[in-house]
């Protein structure tokens, strides 16, 4: 990893740290303006970095919902529901 690749990747955890704290979904797009106005480059790798973040966040948060009620489920002897993503249509699985 480049030293610009580390320390847009750190940017991104603090920032989305603060957004958390703050209920503030904005503010990654109000730092990649501030930060593309002197580096274009390193703003854009900064967005991928907050992208891949709340992406992983958010698919670890559906991987533990959904092996909870996995779990559930056999433990009363049902079968284990169909992992589907939210807002995906997995009919034609």
């Amino acid at each position: 990893m480049s030293v610009v690749d580390e320390l847009a990747d750190k940017l991104a955890q603090d920032v989305i740290k603060a957004m958390d704290a703050l209920g503030d979904e904005n503010l990654p797009d109000q730092v990649a303006a501030v930060l593309g106005a002197s580096s274009p480059s390193s703003e854009e790798i900064f967005r991928a970095a907050v992208r891949i973040r709340l992406a992983e966040r958010r698919a670890r948060s559906f991987l533990t919902d959904h092996v909870q009620r996995a779990l559930e489920a056999k433990k009363k002897g049902e079968a284990i529901p169909t992992a589907i993503a939210p807002g995906v249509d997995n009919e034609h699985l």
